[in-house]
């Protein structure tokens, strides 16, 4: 029989200190599992001290490549920032020119190799790379966590493929409105493999990005389907500057505390961890 496999992860650890918080005690109390460092977030150092102290806990690099600011100094990257030195938020020009123009792309590499140093300085072992709104659907950016990721030993990343059937089982209709991501996280997925990186079988927490709910939550655990899953959430101990209007991240912690989740975890008999504890990729 084949085993199922789970990830859980927190993304946007080292955005505030109210994540680093939740992360911590969704680690100690609850189901989390993983965790996604922005390193060049405000709260980064912060969260790195935590993670120190967490032995169990797997951290990877969530690659900032919109909303946000470099690593690099604004002039080291001026093809990618606006005049404030903020990454453009605007993704698919931003990507356009990502694409086309070739400055962009030598800058577009120093930085993501620079947010990799960053990492590496920490200490922490590196477990999985992903990145800030799934920027690394764009091909050029996958190419070089490719490239650069190799270098520092990885080869674990998120593709967000997401199964409609499961979400529609917990929510009629919830599986259509991703539909325009599908083909190229397949394609990324695809691509991940062909170089030899692990990946998940599937990925939860796009179409509920911000709301996983303690219903939904338990909800893609009791239908845990087999081989490797990751489920990432945003919790937070509350919102903090720069946090997404509208999301819940008080309740998605409640969710990764909650008994009820732990119970469904060792309903499925899910084996949990992070990318490193399945070095052999999806059972």
């Amino acid at each position: 029989m084949t085993s199922r496999n789970l990830i859980i992860t927190a993304d946007d650890f080292g955005a505030d200190v109210a994540v680093n918080q939740a992360v911590e005690i969704a680690h100690r109390r609850g189901v989390l599992t993983a965790a996604s460092l922005m390193v060049g977030a405000p709260a980064a150092a912060d969260a790195a001290r935590r993670a120190r102290a967490l032995p169990a806990l797997r951290v990877g690099l969530h690659l900032v490549l919109v909303d946000g600011r470099p690593t690099l100094p604004a002039a080291r990257v001026s093809r990618l920032v606006d005049e404030r030195g903020n990454f453009r938020n605007d993704m698919a020009a931003a990507g356009a020119r990502m694409y086309f123009d070739p400055v962009a792309r030598r800058q577009l590499e120093a930085e993501i190799a620079a947010q990799f140093a960053a990492f590496a300085a920490t200490g922490l072992a590196l477990d999985h790379v992903n990145a800030h709104k799934h920027f690394h659907l764009h091909p050029t950016i996958a190419g070089l966590i490719l490239k650069i990721g190799a270098r520092h030993g990885l080869d674990a990343a998120r593709a967000p493929v997401e199964p409609a059937a499961i979400l529609n089982a917990i929510e009629p209709g919830a599986g259509a409105a991703i539909s325009p991501f599908r083909l190229m996280a397949g394609q990324l997925r695809r691509r991940f493999r062909a170089a030899g990186w692990r990946t998940p079988d599937q990925v939860f927490g796009l179409r509920w990005s911000g709301a996983m709910t303690q219903a939904r939550l338990q909800g893609l655990i009791q239908r845990l389907p087999a081989g490797l899953t990751e489920i990432y959430l945003h919790p937070a101990t509350g919102a903090y500057p720069g946090s997404a209007a509208g999301y819940g991240y008080a309740e998605e912690l409640v969710a990764l505390l909650s008994p009820r989740t732990a119970d469904a975890v060792a309903a499925v008999q899910a084996r949990v961890g992070g990318f490193m504890d399945f070095p052999q990729g999806p059972a």
